[in-house]
């Protein structure tokens, strides 16, 4: 086991690679996902009991593993906390970090928003992943980096994929500069405000990734204290 005592910043889950088998909502069996991989049964065990500790996935007694379903209430529950959390320290950042070391997270939110134009999904959420908890780490709190590294995680962009094939990815990238933007520019409460409507944005992104925009008929979380 390894033990970590510095800010845990785990990269994002990526996705299975063309061709590979996934896990599904329907149980895969560990030693027939060993076989497709080509790999021994046992990594592949340890594994995914790795991420049925971190509630990724699910034991199912005699059939393997499946990954967990996340209900509209979970979604909702995540959005909320983080934006507990990530909304004040932005405003916090904002006001103490000073333009030179929130420059420094230009290039990952830039990355973010050429990713989305490309259709570039693993560039996306690895730049995404980066430019949100680097930021959060100019706060000075480890553990809050932590936190909010594990309910990004858990919550897991639902409808990335679909997103990018509708366009409406790249409107979500852009509001990473907006708000680096406003941080650098000293602007506390308007980065406040920025990031409150990003997280609502994501949310409502994660409700309607399988429409099509037309289709859109599901209003924003909420994130002011009211529903």
């Amino acid at each position: 086991m390894t033990h970590r005592h510095r800010p845990v910043l785990p990269g994002p889950r990526r996705p299975v690679p063309r061709g590979l088998p996934a896990v599904t909502a329907v149980p895969c069996a560990t030693p027939a996902l060993a076989a497709e991989l080509g790999v021994s049964a046992t990594p592949v065990r340890e594994a995914m009991l790795d991420l049925a500790r971190e509630g990724l996935v699910e034991a199912v007694r005699n059939k393997g593993f499946r990954i967990t379903e996340m209900t509209d209430r979970d979604l909702d529950e995540f959005t909320e906390l983080r934006a507990l959390i990530e909304v004040p320290t932005v405003g916090r950042v904002a006001a103490t970090a000073g333009a030179e070391r929130l420059e420094a997270l230009r290039p990952p939110a830039e990355r973010i928003v050429s990713a989305a134009r490309q259709g570039d999904v693993l560039g996306y959420l690895e730049a995404d992943h980066r430019f949100h908890l680097e930021l959060l780490g100019l706060a000075g709190n480890d553990r809050l980096v932590e936190v909010v590294a594990d309910l990004r995680k858990r919550s897991r962009l639902y409808g990335l994929g679909s997103l990018n094939e509708t366009g409406r990815l790249v409107a979500s990238a852009r509001e990473h500069v907006e708000l680096l933007d406003l941080m650098v520019a000293g602007d506390a409460r308007a980065a406040e405000d920025c990031m409150r409507r990003h997280l609502s944005h994501i949310r409502s992104l994660w409700a309607n990734g399988h429409q099509a925009p037309e289709d859109d008929q599901r209003p924003a979380l909420r994130l002011d204290g009211h529903r």
